[in-house]
């Protein structure tokens, strides 16, 4: 005798869950279960509520801010259980009303039919590392919002730096700046520590992801990807720590379209029109490749720096990095030269540069997830 099967939608809130169950069938009953408190007891007796002989049930819920700890929970007790892209969930035009539980209803239905789209999970460990190079990413944002005070603050002052900025010599040369009221030297003060603050900030969390770099499984994959041009520590962890494992696409053209790094497309009929990129998926990944791609603007050549990343790196890695230099390194000149805008080329030779990061990924024997 086959078990039916019971798909869950679950609702996820900071301090509660809506709960609604379907029913195995194409027209199988969809009921509000209810609402329990988003905590692990509750949802243990919700599992136990819903587990009995001749049955099974296979959970959903969508990402968001609560992380994966429903996930992890739900798997432990031998339960299917995916968290899917809220962006991706069909909707209806014509549905103006929405609640907790209308949602947890439309997630189960649409779990039964099969028509949700799960994101990739990642374990504990994968998580922390993703998290602490999140926190570098905020700490750089920080460090350059606070640039941008001092040197506003200066700008409306008058006091122009004429050479390149946040160097030595330009420190000293904010340390000799004089001001006609005496609160304005505080406020100097106060936004160079405050450069000096998120400055330190970067660069500690910076060593803390070296330091844990060695005992991360992904680790593998984040020295390979440090080959090709333009793609040094913290570029390549970010983008190994964002993705996960590169190698559950199958094709670089997928890894492409998950980063959103493809055109936006507008067709009917005869009619073709194409736009910008999609700019779906993850955005930090998909920002480094576009900081890596300027680095092509220049010749083709293995640099100091590169040729040290290369060193213990197997031949057909090194031979994927130096075919990405040659074809991107004569792509970006071929599209300056044809007129295209800045922007856009530094964003077609982020595409490709995906491409050759899924070629080098699969090149390094990891596990898949």
């Amino acid at each position: 005798m086959s078990k039916t099967v019971k798909y869950v939608g679950l609702d996820v809130h900071k301090n509660t869950v809506a709960v609604a169950v379907a029913e195995d069938g194409k027209r199988g009953e969809v009921r509000e279960h209810g609402e329990i408190t988003n905590t692990p007891t509750a949802l243990t007796k919700l599992l136990g509520k819903l587990g009995g002989l001749g049955s099974s049930s296979t959970f959903c819920y969508e990402a968001g801010p609560c992380g994966y700890g429903i996930q992890r929970q739900v798997a432990a007790a031998d339960h299917s259980c995916v968290v899917v892209a809220p962006s991706l969930i069909p909707s209806r035009p014509g549905d103006r009303i929405k609640t907790d539980r209308r949602d947890a209803v439309k997630l189960a239905r649409l779990h039964r039919a099969g028509e949700l789209t799960p994101v990739w999970i990642p374990d504990s460990a994968h998580e922390a590392m993703r998290d602490l190079v999140r926190a570098r990413l905020a700490a750089v944002r920080s460090l350059r919002h606070a640039r941008q005070q001092l040197s506003g603050f200066l700008l409306r002052h008058g006091h122009h730096y004429h050479r390149p900025a946040w160097t030595q010599m330009h420190r000293r040369w904010l340390s000799g700046l004089r001001f006609a009221e005496d609160a304005h030297h505080i406020v100097l003060e106060d936004c160079i520590a405050t450069v000096d603050a998120a400055k330190e900030r970067r660069d500690r969390l910076t060593v803390q992801i070296q330091k844990r770099l060695a005992d991360w499984t992904l680790a593998p994959v984040v020295e390979a990807l440090q080959a090709l041009r333009g793609m040094a520590m913290v570029a390549a962890a970010t983008i190994v720590a964002e993705l996960g494992h590169i190698s559950r696409f199958s094709k670089g053209e997928q890894l492409m379209s998950y980063l959103g790094l493809v055109p936006s497309e507008d067709s009917s009929g005869k009619r073709r029109r194409q736009g910008g990129i999609t700019k779906a998926g993850n955005g930090a990944a998909r920002r480094m490749l576009v900081e890596a791609a300027w680095s092509y603007r220049f010749p083709a050549r293995i640099s100091r720096e590169q040729l040290l990343r290369q060193e213990q790196l197997a031949a057909p890695i090194r031979a994927i990095a130096w075919k990405a230099q040659e074809r991107l390194c004569l792509q970006y000149r071929k599209l300056s030269r044809a007129g295209k805008p800045i922007t856009t080329v530094t964003t077609a030779i982020a595409r490709q540069l995906a491409g050759f990061v899924w070629a080098i990924a699969h090149e390094v024997s990891m596990p898949k997830a």
